[in-house]
């Protein structure tokens, strides 16, 4: 498994770094029996479905120890994985209660709540940049772009998990909003895609 995280994520995974991802999915499991942090369905193939899919984000940090905004946490996925594989100050942002309790007793208890931060509240209520902004199962691009632009400047990177409709969504921002975007592949699903922007800003009407 170190090997398939490593490769997602574009760089090495230690030993370590293994150990405090398994330590997160064991919180999540238990989470999860005492409420809805994710469906309870994907329990069985929770590295692939979750763990994974967040750390291949970390291939779009845009160098060492970027800033990231993670908007509608809810379970820390993607932003406690990529807490775990990278060096930067991390800003959970999650609006319900329940869940940004179980962000930050996990941070806690992962020792990385120096570097971690759980705010909980709306993402429109947040301050301040940051080098990334991602996002997994929040809303649809546009609305998404809307709810978070305060928190980016022209240099960040815009990474956005989308499923099949990824190539749709994109089209539909691209009415009110420019900048330089692609889209890439999941590693682990041929039917999921990255929407990868930067430089992101509102046309003027």
């Amino acid at each position: 498994m170190i090997e398939r995280l490593s490769a997602a994520a574009g760089r090495d995974v230690s030993r370590e770094t293994f150990e405090r991802l398994k330590a997160y999915a064991n919180l999540l499991r238990e989470g999860a029996a005492e409420q809805n942090l994710i469906a309870l369905s994907t329990l069985d193939t929770l590295w692939e479905r979750h763990i994974l899919d967040s750390a291949q984000l970390a291939r779009f940090e845009p160098f060492a120890g970027a800033s990231w905004a993670d908007v509608g946490s809810g379970a820390g996925l993607p932003g406690v994985v990529l807490a775990l594989l990278t060096e930067g100050p991390i800003t959970l942002i999650e609006p319900r209660r329940l869940r940004a309790d179980f962000l930050q007793h996990t941070i806690e208890a992962l020792g990385i709540a120096g570097r971690v931060e759980v705010k909980p509240t709306k993402v429109e209520r947040v301050e301040g940049k940051f080098d990334v902004i991602t996002a997994r199962a929040v809303a649809n691009m546009s609305k998404m772009l809307q709810l978070s632009q305060h928190l980016s400047t022209r240099k960040t990177v815009w990474a956005l998990p989308k499923g099949r409709g990824a190539l749709a969504e994109l089209a539909e921002a691209q009415r009110a909003w420019q900048g330089v975007f692609h889209v890439e592949q999941s590693v682990t699903d041929v039917d999921s895609f990255i929407i990868v922007g930067t430089g992101v800003r509102e046309k003027t009407r």
